[in-house]
């Protein structure tokens, strides 16, 4: 199981959101957290500007990094926006 860790401006983005898709995205995440590969539900960015990977729930996206220390293993949201916005 991996850890999640946010970052300041992925909990402002997730408090901006509506209620429902604030659920939504969070309980996908804790899904993707648990599971043994969560890299296989992500892509890879091709020019990140703030993580490597992202996770797409519906129509937003969650931007993240992977953080190896040891034998745990952590992963980093960086933003939560809009498709049409997280890559500006």
């Amino acid at each position: 199981m991996y850890q999640l860790k946010f970052a300041a401006r992925a909990l402002a983005d997730l408090e901006g959101l509506d209620a429902q898709v604030y659920e939504r995205v969070v309980r996908k995440l804790r899904f993707f957290a648990t599971q043994e590969n969560p890299l296989r539900f992500s892509s890879r960015l091709t020019n990140p500007k703030e993580g490597t990977y992202r996770f797409r729930v519906g129509d937003y996206r969650a931007v993240f990094d992977l953080d190896h220390n040891g034998a745990i293993t952590i992963l980093m949201i960086l933003r939560v926006k809009h498709r049409r916005e997280v890559y500006d």
